[in-house]
This record gives structure tokens, C-alpha cells and sequence, in this order.
């Protein structure tokens, strides 16, 4: 389809749900210069970031929550680039929010990829808004964490790094002694000695191992290398001190063990077949496994994985079954437990693809699968829903209309919305018009830092689904998790859209 049709089509059944118009293009925003800020000073203490970067941050960290948009507005008018907005953003939150435990306000940290994401994929008007949600959000968690102690990331002890040679020995024996000072000097000292491929695979490693936090330690990691894809790995340093300090929370526990089947997985990866990257489709094995995550203990889960890879079957077509079974339970019982299982199943397929190390790669996806039966058991889901099995429930109307019929019925009824989303489907529609009204309902109307963190990750798993089958039934599961379109705007955006048309010389 034409794009100029589907942009239209996209208004017009926004503005069918009350989503609004949206806003006038603004061509020039990709190729705003950054701002000409003065240098200011900080803590003694403090980790300090590279110049150019380091007077954004300070507004962001002293600029007032009720403020915050005004001045960000002023500053983009005045020639701050979005990608120094968004590294400033992302750094303010490194240094000034505790990653331990690694959620709740750490939130704040880890949405700002996912809100980027879902943001360069918006119409060009829409691009800010969600970064300026961000902002506010980490306003929010600043607040909280001066309440719980005022945590700050400090500089690195330099008397103590490990000489250039050594850094990368260093820094796994620290993380395998679960030493937080250790790993700490190390991280810098790596990042200081090596490359960024290198730098990460040992993070890698470690971001797999361990499901405390309810899987948060992966999508930290994920997240941090994407962020600084996007900002630039000159400011790897203090993130990556940041992530170590993170993957070495015990949560109180006086033992070290890796919650999950992390050791068990370290003998089946030696177990994989060679050439195990290449293998058949097989929807049969997809199903298969579908079904064992389904009532299976975690070391079981994994073996299965084994088993379908010294079968020969393609690495890919298990994935699609992990992805399935994160998405089932959210249709089973929506909650934070079970959108995780999807976050986490995301950062980990993620982590598959960037690391370069066979045995981590392995790891990420036999830990992906036993690591859905530890959400299963946590969401104390009755119901026998199957993803797989879902009758189709063909839509009122066709194009935009049935679009339309598909999201309000998820007012009424999620299970409706999912029948009529596969019915959708199954008559020729595409994810991409209904990716844009859910991407417009996340940023209209979403409330929460998981609203960002469940849509980009979800999108992105149905985008990697190796067998068209499977892109049906991913897609209706997210109207699970999606606002509901009858919900009011949020507030904020109000705000974020005004501020926005402000940058844009609107108002």
C-alpha cells in the first residue's frame, strides 16, 4: 500500500478512537545542533560525563519536575540536539537513581530506549512525545530516590584498577565472586582498554545468568547497549558501571547461586550439536515446546530446547515458542508478572543476536525457556487459554473499520479484542496500521513505564517471528496489555503534546 495511504488510513482510525489528529511535521527536529550550555559544576563525589554532556544533565537533574518540559522545550529551541536530550536523560539517571532493586524507579532508567524506539518509528510530529514523557518520568523517580537515601554513582577508585591486560580477567572473576568493588574498577578499566564488542560479552554473560528481579537484570543489559548505540559509546564508562552494580544485586540473599537454571544451562550448552545456528523450520517443534512451557519445571524447559537443537531444528523456530508462551500468559492473566515474561524473553532474544560468543548465545536461549515456567508459577493463571488455538472472530466491516471493531471490543472484553484481532488478520490486515494505533494508545494514554517497555518489546518479537503464522496471535496479545481507548488521555501528554507544539512554533 501506498505510504501517503496508510498514513491517511492510520488518522483516520485514530481519530475513529478518539486519539486525536496528531501534530504538524517538523522536518528540521533530526538535524537540530547541540546546545552552547555553560560548563557547571558538580559534587566532588560524583561521577563526573564528558563535557559536552554534562551541563545538559545538570538541568535535567536540577530543573523542577513542574518545570522540566518548559526548560526542555527552551533548550531544543535553542539548538539542543534530541540525541544529546537523550543521552543527558538517560546519564541523569545513571548517576542519580540506585539500580537496586533492579526496577521500580530504576524504571525510569530503562524505559528511555523503549520509549526512543517507539518514538523514531512515529510519524515525525509524534517523535518527542515520549521522550517527554520520560522526562517527567524521571522526575518522578529522582524524587523517590532522594526519599530512600539520595543515591549517587560515585567516581571510580583509580588506585585500583586492574593494569590493561588484566581488566578483562578482572572483571569476570569479580562478577563470579559476586564482588561489587572489584567489578566496579573493572568495569572501568574495560571499558577504558577494549573495544565495545568485547567490552559487552562479558556483560552479556553475566546479564543472562541470573532471574532475580524478575528477569531485569537482561533487559538492563540490553537496554544499556542499545541506549549507547544511540548516544554513543563515549559514554559507556558510568552505564556500564552502573549495569555491573545491578547484576551483582543479591536481593538480601546470603547465597550466590543464580536464581533459575543458569547451572544447568552451562552443561546443556556444552551438550548443542555444532553447526546448531543452522537448522529447519519446523512449527511442529514450535508447537512442541509451546506445550511443554506450558507445565514444565525450568531445567525440563531448557532441555527440551536442547533436544529440539540436536534435532536439527533452527534456533529460530524456538524462539517463536518463547515468545508465544510469554504472550499466552499475559492473555491468561494480564499483570506485571506476566508482561516480564515477555520484557525479558525481548532482552534476551536481543542478547542473542548482539553477543558474539557461542556459548552465551546458547545460554540466552535456553534460559529464555526455562525461564517461563518460573513466570508461570508466579502468575497464578487459572485459565486454559491457548495462543495457539484461538478461534477467529471475524471483525464488523473491513480496512480501518474492522481496525476500529478490533480495539473497541478491547473495552469491553480482551478475549473478544484477541478473536477479532486474529479474524483481522486472517482476512488480509496487517500488524503495521494496527501497530500505529497501539503505538498512538501507549503514547496518548499510557500511564506507566511498563506501557513503553511491553510495546516496544512486543512490536519488535513480531517483527522477529521466523513463521508468518505466528505474527496473528503475538499481535492480539498485546491488546492484553495495551490502554484501554476509552481511557482519558493522560494528563502529562496533554502537557508533552503543548510543549512539543511550542519546539515546533506553534504556540
Amino acid at each position: 500500500m501506498h505510504t501517503s495511504l496508510r498514513r491517511r488510513q492510520f488518522l483516520q482510525t485514530a481519530s475513529a478512537l478518539g486519539l486525536g489528529a496528531g501534530l504538524t511535521s517538523i522536518d528540521g527536529l533530526g538535524a537540530i545542533t547541540p546546545a552552547k550550555a555553560e560548563d557547571m559544576v558538580v559534587g566532588p563525589d560524583a561521577v563526573r560525563f564528558r563535557p559536552e554532556i554534562e551541563p545538559v544533565v545538570r538541568w535535567i537533574e536540577e530543573t523542577p519536575r513542574d518545570r522540566v518540559l518548559d526548560v526542555a522545550v527552551e533548550h531544543l529551541k535553542a539548538g539542543l540536539s534530541y540525541r544529546d536530550l537523550l543521552g543527558g536523560l538517560f546519564l541523569a539517571g545513571i548517576r542519580n537513581i540506585k539500580p537496586r532493586p533492579v526496577g521500580f524507579k530504576f524504571h525510569a532508567v530503562m524505559v528511555i530506549n523503549s520509549a526512543h524506539l517507539l518514538g523514531q518509528s512515529a510519524p515525525v510530529g509524534d517523535r518527542l512525545l515520549p521522550l517527554f514523557w520520560a522526562l517527567d518520568n524521571f522526575k518522578n523517580s529522582q524524587a523517590q530516590d532522594v526519599k530512600e537515601g539520595d543515591w549517587t554513582l560515585n567516581k571510580v577508585d583509580e588506585a585500583h584498577l586492574p593494569s590493561p591486560s588484566q581488566a578483562k580477567a578482572a572483571f569476570v572473576k569479580a562478577m563470579e565472586t559476586w564482588d561489587v568493588d572489584a567489578a566496579d574498577t573493572a568495569a572501568a578499566a574495560l571499558c577504558r582498554t577494549a573495544g565495545a564488542a568485547e567490552t559487552m560479552e562479558p556483560f552479556w554473560r553475566y546479564g543472562v545468568r541470573d532471574h532475580r528481579n524478575i528477569g531485569h537484570k537482561a533487559i538492563f543489559s540490553a537496554q544499556c547497549w542499545r541506549t549507547l548505540q544511540a548516544i554513543g559509546w563515549t559514554n559507556a564508562e558510568p552505564v556500564l558501571r552502573s549495569l555491573a552494580f545491578a547484576l551483582l544485586d543479591l536481593q538480601g540473599d546470603s547465597d550466590h547461586a543464580p536464581e533459575g537454571p543458569y547451572n544447568a544451562n552451562l552443561e546443556n550448552a556444552e551438550k548443542v550439536r555444532d553447526g546448531w545456528q543452522v537448522g529447519k523450520a519446523s512449527p511442529e517443534a514450535t508447537r512442541a515446546l509451546l506445550a511443554s512451557l506450558r507445565t514444565a519445571k525450568p531445567e525440563d524447559a531448557s532441555a527440551e530446547v536442547l533436544k529440539h537443537l540436536n534435532d536439527g531444528v533452527a534456533p529460530e523456530a524456538l524462539w517463536d515458542a518463547v515468545t508465544l508462551a510469554a504472550s499466552e500468559m499475559l492473555l491468561r492473566n494480564p499483570g506485571i508478572v506476566a508482561l516480564h515474561a515477555m520484557t525479558s524473553a525481548n532482552s534476551l532474544h536481543y542478547i542473542y543476536g548482539a553477543s558474539g560468543d557461542q556459548t552465551t548465545r546458547k545460554l540466552a536461549l535456553l534460559q529464555a525457556a526455562g525461564w517461563m515456567p518460573l513466570y508461570r508459577s508466579r502468575s497464578n493463571s487459572k485459565s486454559n487459554l491457548e495462543i495457539d488455538a484461538i478461534e477467529a472472530q471475524q471483525p464488523e466491516g473491513s480496512g480501518e473499520d474492522a481496525l476500529h471493531s478490533v480495539f473497541a471490543a478491547a473495552h469491553k472484553s480482551r478475549d473478544e479484542a484477541a478473536a477479532k484481532a486474529i479474524g483481522y488478520f486472517k482476512s488480509g490486515g496487517s500488524p503495521e496500521p494496527f501497530f500505529a494505533v497501539a503505538r498512538r494508545l501507549i503514547f496518548h494514554k499510557g500511564r506507566d513505564s511498563h506501557d513503553y517497555k511491553y510495546g516496544a518489546a512486543a512490536w519488535e518479537e513480531v517483527r522477529l517471528a521466523s513463521d508468518p503464522r505466528w505474527q496473528a496471535p503475538l499481535v492480539a496479545a498485546t491488546l492484553a496489555q495495551l490502554p484501554d481507548p476509552e481511557r482519558p488521555d493522560s494528563p502529562l501528554m496533554n502537557r508533552a503534546r503543548q510543549a512539543v507544539g511550542r519546539v515546533l512554533g506553534e504556540g
